[in-house]
């Protein structure tokens, strides 16, 4: 399997939903995804179309060469696929619906050919809005000199309300760290490192 970090993750988030719509953002644990860690993360909703990390696995913030925590994941984008992406984002939240990229890394000096996978599934805040995001990004290639930014080749939106259960709409493109106490936490460091682990943001619900 050609990325089984997106497979974990999702098969996680189903054996939670058991039937349900979506999960409860406080069902999330991650030592349920403990093998998927490295690459996995928290989205928040803060406005429309607009979603923040509020956790996320050292993966991203390798290939980002940064603290990606608090950003808001257009920033993993080129500028042309911003809108686009941000469209199927709100999708995520709003239908509600899951969300799987293809993606393919903007290549420049120092930048090789990357590839890379992201998968969004809604989540439920205690307040029972749907506002969370469990999240998986894994990149295949040697990273280069960051931040790597990435460009949308392929999209499948899945909606899940019941009306919807069976329908998908596939998007070709034409080219183009949250919990009540903590979620994981080591700093980010230099060098060797457990990278297993999320790292937490508190902002007021």
């Amino acid at each position: 399997m050609k990325f089984p970090a997106i497979s974990e993750v999702r098969a996680y988030w189903e054996a939670l939903r058991n039937g349900r719509l979506m999960p409860n953002r406080s069902e999330i644990d991650p030592r349920g995804i403990e093998h998927a860690l490295e690459y996995a993360f928290i989205l928040e909703r803060i406005a429309p179309k607009i979603a923040r990390f509020r956790l996320a696995g050292m993966h991203l913030n390798d290939l980002m060469g940064m603290e990606v925590r608090g950003m808001p994941i257009t920033t993993l984008f080129i500028p042309s696929a911003r809108t686009p992406f941000s469209e199927m984002l709100e999708a995520v939240f709003s239908h509600p619906a899951t969300l799987e990229l293809a993606l393919k890394g903007q290549s420049g000096f120092g930048q090789g050919r990357i590839a890379a996978k992201l998968l969004l599934l809604p989540l439920k805040s205690d307040g029972g809005h749907v506002n969370r995001a469990l999240g998986c990004l894994v990149a295949e290639g040697k990273i280069g000199r960051t931040p790597r930014r990435f460009d949308v080749a392929d999209a499948k939106i899945s909606p899940i309300g019941a009306q919807h259960f069976n329908e998908t709409t596939r998007h070709h493109a034409p080219g183009f760290a949250e919990a009540s106490e903590r979620f994981a936490g080591q700093p980010v460091a230099s060098g060797p490192r457990n990278r297993a682990h999320l790292r937490l943001i508190k902002t007021d619900e």
